[in-house]
Order: structure tokens, then C-alpha cells, then sequence
């Protein structure tokens, strides 16, 4: 009789089971691929990856059996919700009804009643296709940085993503969190990003403040008493600096002056403690702009590569005003830099570095000496004099300036400046041939390193630190010693030096990203990027 039950019971659970399986080869098999599948109004969105998966496996389900689902689905569930700290939408990976879904088995479970086989189906198909798209956005990003405005140029060298390969790997292990941790960016960077805006979640979640913009026609300074002193010092304690222990306070006291300044140092601006424009724009934004600034940057990183080959690379990031030289993750060089003004950005893209140029000559861009050169010469005769310039032809024989009708909006010459102290370039060049015709190069304008805002040229990138970038490049050549650098940047003659071995050169836009203590530092967006990537992130 017992025999006789085990038996019962065990070829029930195998129609339950049975019945599972042929629901969900039904609900693929009779989708015409061409229109795709919806399940509870949501659209499937890798449907061929999911049938090839299921097929291979019989139908077989990974998030439930025998109308029980087990602990993997809610496993699924919580990697499903946690998106949201990598910047993206739970809701995009069906969470949401994942959720409902989940909470429904529950309830009836409760009370002694079995879930809907469609539940079951429609809980598989969502929890599949979910972590599939998840592991796909943090692979290589939700936004394809080629639809952007300025572009991305900056070449993914990943391996393809497998979903199948994925699903095998969670159903075999019966682990997911593991799984998707592969395919976060290798950067250390991240991590630190994802955990920053945890954290901001949590803390807006106490937001009770009034974010309205705060503005002054003068710059409030130490000891000055102001009416928005209070305000600005419930915003900073928010922020986790010192306010002081009165925040009603209107005096602008020493302890206060020194939160403004940390402040200020990881918003990129200058750390006098001066409470201008700019800082009190940046404490304008709530928890909610600055979670949608660490979003985008997420999703930035996201579109970069953690392993390129090399050693050594340059990184500039526009936004920062700053370039650093690396040797794998380890920062042993970096200065401040000059970009391009807002109508002549410096774009974004990745080359190799293969020579220097010591005191270059500067073939002026036809577009600067018809907008430039030309007009300032109809003013001044003896302009191209005064800055050391010559006009040649495109056969390189050099004219006499006296005799070009300046008077025409455009001449047939080139136009470029001598080697020297004067000279545009600076006395140094560093060389990474590209599209953009974009370099990095010294300038004799050095005061302008001492503006907080710093996006001055037409696109190249000027460097504070010629010098000692030139000795880390030129350092595996012992003939090219300190002095020899020096002499070669003050000879009046180009030299070319090439590189014994090329060096990735990358041009990145970074408005967020925390450093090595788990600091967040955010920098005012200058050309107004991030808002493209945040519509793009959130469609």
C-alpha cells in the first residue's frame, strides 16, 4: 500500500512537472519570431536566445519545479532589483512584475493553494530574459555610444556576450550573483561608483530639504554675514561636512569656511572658500541630480575596456581639466590641461601616442588663419612679424607677406609658426596621429593653469607639465636625459622623437567618479553632455 502511494505521488509531481514543461514549449513554439513575445504586456526582449536555451534543455525550467520555486528565482529577484546601483531601471529587466509574480506564489502558498501554471511560465520567460538584458547592459552598456550627439570613439574590445552560455552557467552553478559579477567593468572605479550612489539612495530617502537654487550678486567670503549662510550650512552637514553646531548662524565663520572648502576640492573648483556662482550652483543639485550624474558615468565606464594591453597609458579627462599618466591602475604622473571651449569641444576618442616633436613649428588650421590671421593682419601689417610667423606655399617656398592681397577672405598659402618661446605649441608636441588632428601640447599662455575653468582652445589639449611628461615618455631612452630634453625644447629647431613603444592615449568624459578612499568627486558638466545620456539611459 505504502509502495503503492510513494508511486501515486511520484507520477503526479512528474504531470505537474510535465504539464510545466509542455506550457512553456507551447508559449515559444507558437510565437512567430518575426512579431516577438509579450508576456503580461511586457515585450520579451532576447526571445531566439530563450527558445535556442529551452529547447536544448527539453523545456526544462531553471526558476521553478514541480510548482515550487526555488531559491535561485529569488536570488534572480534581488540581482534584478540591485540594477538600480549600477544606475539602471529595475522596471527594464521586469522586476516589477518578477516581484509580483513572486509575491503572489507567497500569498497562496499561505494558504494552501498552488500558483497558476501561466504564473510559473510567465515567472521563467520574465526571469530569464531580465538577467539576460541586465548582464548585457553591464557587459557594454544600455546606450550605444555611437547614437550620441559627439561620440564615443573609444573601440570595445570585449568578448561577445553568450546568453545561453549565461543561463547554463546560473542553472549549473545555482548561483546567479556570481554570474553577473563577470560582466561588471574591471575597474575598481566602479565598484567604488556603485557603492556611492547606494549610499545616495539611502540618503534621499531622509531628504527633507528645499533644493531651490541658491544664488548671491556678490561672492559671500569669510567673516561676511548673509542670509544664506544657514541654508548653505544645512546643505553642506547634508552632504556630510561640518556645518557648525548653530546652523542658523548667518556669520560666515572659520569652521565653515573650511567644509566649503573640502567642498569645493572634490567639485573640481578652486579651494579658497569664496562661496561664488559656481559653488552654490553645485549646491543647488538634490540627491536626485547627483543619483542621475553618477548614473550616467556608470553607464560611461560601462562602455569602456578594463583590458587593454600595455602597460602604460595616458588618460584626459575633459571634464577634470586633467591628464594623468598611468602604469596599469597606478597613477605616476598627472598635471592640469586645457580643453576645448564649448563651440570647439575636444572630442572623445582613443589613439596611440608614437612621437614627440621638440620645438615644433604650428601649421595654423586654414579655418584659424581665415578667422584669425587674416583679419588680424588687416589691422596690423606687421601682425605675422610680431608672432614670429611666415606664409608659405603648399610646395613649402616662403612668400613675402607684403605681397598677398589680404583683403580676400581666404589666401592660397599656408600660414605657420616659428620654433620659440612664442610659438602657439609651446615647446613641445606629443603625437597620437588621428581623425581629429587633436594632440597634446605646452603653451606659453602658463597663467591660464590657474583658472578653475579651463575650457579655452580650439580642441587640442595643453598641458601645465610638458617637461616632466616628456622625461617619464623618454625615459627608456637614456640618451634623452633631463638636459637634453631641455636643450631640444629651447633649440629653435623641430627635432622628432619617436617612442620605443606606442602609448594608448585616451580622451574620456567623466563628470563622476570616486576616488581610491571612496570619495566621490563631481565636476561640472562643460559641455553639457550628460543630460543625452541620462534621456538615452532612462527610454
Amino acid at each position: 500500500m505504502r509502495f503503492s502511494l510513494l508511486c501515486y505521488f511520484f507520477l503526479l509531481g512528474f504531470i505537474s512537472y510535465g504539464q510545466e514543461t509542455d506550457l512553456l514549449r507551447q508559449r515559444l513554439e507558437n510565437t512567430d519570431a518575426s512579431f516577438g513575445l509579450e508576456v503580461r504586456g511586457r515585450t520579451i526582449q532576447n526571445f531566439g536566445e530563450l527558445f535556442k536555451f529551452y529547447s536544448s534543455r527539453d523545456f526544462q525550467f531553471i526558476w521553478s519545479r514541480e510548482a515550487r520555486i526555488g531559491e535561485l528565482a529569488y536570488e534572480g529577484r534581488y540581482e534584478l532589483e540591485q540594477a538600480q546601483f549600477d544606475g539602471l531601471q529595475p522596471s527594464d529587466y521586469h522586476w516589477d512584475l518578477i516581484n509580483t509574480l513572486i509575491e503572489n506564489y507567497e500569498s497562496n502558498k499561505k494558504i494552501g493553494e498552488k500558483s497558476d501554471w501561466t504564473d510559473l511560465v510567465d515567472l521563467e520567460l520574465l526571469l530569464s530574459d531580465g538577467l539576460i538584458q541586465l548582464a548585457k547592459h553591464l557587459h557594454v552598456g544600455k546606450v550605444d555610444p555611437s547614437e550620441l550627439q559627439w561620440g564615443w570613439e573609444i573601440i570595445q574590445t570585449k568578448e561577445s556576450f553568450d546568453p545561453i552560455a549565461f543561463l547554463n552557467q546560473i542553472d549549473q552553478s545555482q548561483r546567479v550573483r556570481s554570474k553577473i559579477f563577470q560582466y561588471y567593468p574591471e575597474f575598481r572605479i566602479y565598484l567604488r561608483g556603485r557603492e556611492i550612489l547606494r549610499n545616495l539612495s539611502e540618503l534621499s530617502k531622509v531628504d527633507s530639504l528645499d533644493w531651490s537654487a541658491l544664488s548671491v550678486n556678490k561672492s559671500i567670503k569669510a567673516g561676511d554675514s548673509h542670509s544664506l549662510i544657514p541654508e548653505i550650512r544645512e546643505r553642506l552637514q547634508f552632504w556630510g561636512y561640518a556645518g557648525g553646531n548653530d546652523l542658523t548662524e548667518r556669520i560666515y565663520d572659520s569652521l565653515l569656511m573650511k567644509s566649503v572648502q573640502a567642498y569645493q576640492s572634490f567639485h573640481g573648483m578652486t579651494s579658497d572658500g569664496i562661496i561664488g556662482k559656481n559653488t552654490l550652483a553645485s549646491l543647488s543639485q538634490s540627491p536626485k541630480d547627483i543619483m542621475d550624474k553618477v548614473a550616467v558615468n556608470l553607464e560611461r565606464l560601462r562602455w569602456l575596456d578594463g583590458k587593454k594591453n600595455g602597460s602604460k597609458a595616458i588618460l584626459v579627462n575633459i571634464a577634470d581639466y586633467k591628464l594623468v599618466l598611468l602604469d596599469k591602475e597606478d597613477t605616476i604622473f598627472q598635471s592640469k590641461v586645457i580643453v576645448g571651449k564649448s563651440y570647439h569641444q575636444s572630442p572623445v576618442f582613443e589613439a596611440k601616442m608614437s612621437y614627440l616633436v621638440f620645438s615644433p613649428y604650428w601649421n595654423i588650421p586654414e579655418s584659424i588663419v581665415r578667422n584669425e590671421i587674416i583679419p588680424s593682419v588687416r589691422k596690423n601689417p606687421n601682425y605675422l612679424t610680431q608672432k614670429n610667423m611666415e606664409v608659405l606655399t603648399y610646395n613649402r617656398e616662403v612668400v613675402d607677406p607684403s605681397t598677398i592681397d589680404w583683403k580676400k577672405r581666404s589666401i592660397p598659402y599656408l600660414v605657420r609658426q616659428k620654433p620659440g618661446p612664442q610659438n602657439s605649441l609651446g615647446l613641445v608636441k606629443f603625437m597620437f596621429p588621428n581623425r581629429h588632428s587633436v594632440y597634446i601640447h605646452d603653451t606659453p599662455a602658463k597663467s591660464l593653469f590657474g583658472r578653475e575653468e579651463r575650457a579655452l582652445s580650439h580642441g587640442c589639449i595643453r598641458l601645465e607639465k610638458p617637461r616632466e611628461l616628456a622625461q617619464l615618455l623618454l625615459q627608456d631612452q637614456k640618451e634623452w636625459d633631463d638636459q637634453k630634453i631641455w636643450d631640444a625644447m629651447n633649440s629653435h629647431e623641430e627635432q622628432t622623437v619617436n617612442l620605443k613603444e606606442k602609448i594608448p592615449v585616451y580622451l574620456i568624459y567623466l563628470t563622476f567618479w570616486a576616488d581610491a578612499t571612496g570619495k566621490p568627486n563631481y565636476r561640472p558638466d562643460i559641455y553639457g553632455r550628460d543630460a543625452e545620456v541620462l534621456t538615452l539611459l532612462r527610454n
